[in-house]
């Protein structure tokens, strides 16, 4: 059997992805890896495979013959889905590695909060200019308990930036597409028809979705004008969900607190993006789950899918193409 390794992401991706190849060679003595280092490399080696490990292009699955399945790096793939209609269309399976990165992004999302409520940003600007100045903080820390956080998809991230923010004594409540009982710790879980009402209580509005059909567009400037007087948005996920133009207008005039991104539509960010000088505003690149320990729980995920496979068991883990997740 034949499976075709797209090189490049593992190379870019993880700084050891040589070292998975070996210890895939090693695992699985019987299947034939084949490292891709292009989307050319890609195209002739597909030709002939069962199995694709990364993100597969249109042009890609179009030169596929005995292809069938697709195992996705990471968790969120709409962007796989958004471009490559046939492969949606087609009985090719596709698996992703969810979860994985979630213990990473929680931790993000409470280090952005920290970062706003207690000024570290103007902390460390200080810290620079060897500049000591004890009036300039005076009752400008904010406590975080008794303030109220809004998670939009109460999914593996959801719940556990949920469980950090109960251990400051936020009160956590969230919208979910799909109705679900509260866990332990968060107030409710509404439908969409509690959105508004979420984004007015929220101190701390966090958009943990991923980018759908349903998703896409869904804080409009409508609803950002919802948000309450000096609010703060926290997007992890996925760039799309919100209305960055009306967002960027709410920061500049004061009505919204301040925003944090570590996701956003356009990346990377452009250049004169009007969030870049922002005083109120904290930007990563997209890089909030990159730890050691999320590529092992990748790495492992895609290792006992192989083994399933091999054997006829069911994969973990399939998607459904068609609703993006």
């Amino acid at each position: 059997m034949k499976v075709v390794l797209q090189n490049d992401l593992l190379k870019n991706e993880h700084p050891q992805g040589e070292d998975f190849i070996t210890e895939l060679r090693h695992s699985f003595p019987s299947v034939n890896f084949f490292p891709a280092n292009t989307e050319a490399d890609q195209i002739r080696e597909i030709v002939d495979a069962e199995v694709h490990f990364g993100e597969i292009t249109p042009a890609v699955f179009q030169a596929a013959n005995k292809l069938r399945w697709c195992h996705f790096i990471g968790a969120g793939f709409d962007r796989l889905v958004r471009t490559n209609p046939s492969f949606v269309a087609s009985d090719v399976i596709l698996t992703n590695a969810p979860g994985t990165h979630a213990i990473a992004m929680a931790d993000h999302v409470m280090a952005m909060i920290l970062a706003f409520a207690h000024r570290l940003t103007d902390l460390i600007v200080d810290q620079q200019k060897h500049h000591w100045d004890s009036l300039k903080y005076r009752g400008r820390m904010r406590e975080l308990q008794d303030t109220t956080m809004g998670i939009l998809a109460l999914g593996a991230i959801g719940q556990l930036v949920a469980v950090r923010a109960q251990s400051f004594g936020i009160k956590v409540h969230a919208v979910d597409l799909k109705p679900m009982s509260p866990p332990a710790g968060v107030a409710e879980v509404c439908t969409l028809e509690g959105l508004d009402q979420l984004l007015q209580i929220s101190d701390w509005f966090v958009v943990t979705a991923p980018l759908t059909n349903q998703t896409q567009g869904l804080i409009n400037r409508t609803r950002i004008k919802q948000l309450k007087l000096g609010s703060h948005v926290i997007i992890i996920s996925r760039g799309g969900i919100v209305d960055e133009v009306a967002l960027a207008e709410g920061l500049g005039s004061g009505y919204i607190g301040g925003a944090a991104f570590d996701a956003l539509q356009t990346e990377p960010l452009p250049p004169d993006s009007p969030f870049w000088d922002m005083p109120n505003v904290l930007i990563s690149p997209h890089c909030s789950a990159d730890s050691p320990q999320m590529w092992e729980r990748r790495r492992e995920i895609f290792k006992e899918n192989l083994s399933r496979y091999l054997n006829g068991a069911p994969l973990l883990y399939v998607c459904d193409k068609r609703a993006g997740y």
